[in-house]
């Protein structure tokens, strides 16, 4: 039995998204993400009126008699959201934790995708797979998927990305459009990624906080890693430290940026303190320029 407050909680959600789904990302989810277009069906044998260019010529020598190869038009999408809850998720100077409005970009893009009559699925990751809840369609599916990412309560606090990546080129041989969304405090996952969108359409929708990027003076604050519990304190009276941070955060996101552009991935950058509409809005112009 689920709690009344968390029903309240995935009710609110599913009015707010639904809502601006309907408003402002439905039409641009369906022009930009469409289906696979023709998918092979099977092999037939040949009948007067056929089209020549479809014969399955090996099947055709094979056998001795004539056969094509019948397709269907293909417009279903498997939708996949990837979401990162290691310990960084669970952090937030502004209204909300990013882990919380990773949970409400995953209820927008569900929306979306099943308005558009595809099919949607989960993995929660850590520094292992927390979760996997297979595609399918439908509101009462859609409403799950909110749920787990609202309240899912991982076991692992690291980021394991080429697990996540690995684990979904495992998953299935279709393609499919998936959401990686994450903070990316994590190194090394280049290779996972290139293979991962050869075969996948792979988005990365970066979740940052501003304190990430840049801190204010407030003095000597003790800082606690949630992905390794090291602790560390810092002095943020120092305009020299707080010149340093705000490089190598500039350096960090500059090395994302280029990962990206390097292996044909788009990207989606969110931050906590600012509204994601219009990023989202963004992302589906530059997709659409791009497909005409």
């Amino acid at each position: 039995m689920i709690p009344k407050e968390i029903l309240k909680k995935i009710r609110k959600i599913q009015i707010t998204t639904s809502r601006m789904v309907s408003n402002t990302f439905a039409g641009k989810y369906h022009s930009v993400f469409k289906g696979r277009g023709m998918e092979f069906h099977e092999v037939r044998e040949y009948l007067p009126g056929d089209e020549i260019r479809t014969i399955d010529w090996n099947v055709t020598a094979r056998t001795g008699h004539p056969f094509i190869k019948k397709f269907i038009e293909e417009r279903e999408l498997t939708v996949m959201l990837l979401l990162d809850m290691s310990g960084s998720a669970f952090f937030g100077s502004s209204n909300q934790l990013k882990v919380q409005l990773a949970a409400e970009l995953c209820s927008v893009l569900a929306f979306s995708a099943i308005q558009n009559n595809d099919k949607v699925g989960l993995i929660i990751f850590t520094d292992r797979i927390e979760k996997f809840i297979p595609s399918r369609k439908g509101l009462r599916h859609v409403l799950r998927v909110i749920r787990e990412a609202l309240y899912f309560k991982p076991q692992g606090k690291g980021t394991d990305i080429n697990l996540a990546l690995d684990y979904l080129s495992h998953l299935t041989k279709r393609k499919t459009i998936s959401f990686l969304i994450s903070d990316f405090l994590a190194k090394d996952f280049k290779a996972s990624l290139a293979i991962a969108n050869r075969r996948h359409d792979i988005v990365g929708v970066t979740i940052t906080d501003p304190r990430e990027i840049e801190l204010d003076d407030i003095g000597i604050v003790r800082f606690s890693d949630k992905e390794t519990n090291q602790e560390r304190v810092v002095d943020t009276g120092s305009s020299t430290f707080r010149k340093n941070y705000k490089i190598k955060a500039q350096e960090r996101i500059k090395a994302r940026t280029t990962l990206f552009r390097s292996l044909g991935v788009d990207s989606i950058d969110i931050y906590t303190d600012k509204p994601y509409e219009k990023e989202l809005v963004k992302f589906f112009k530059l997709r659409e320029s791009r497909l005409r």
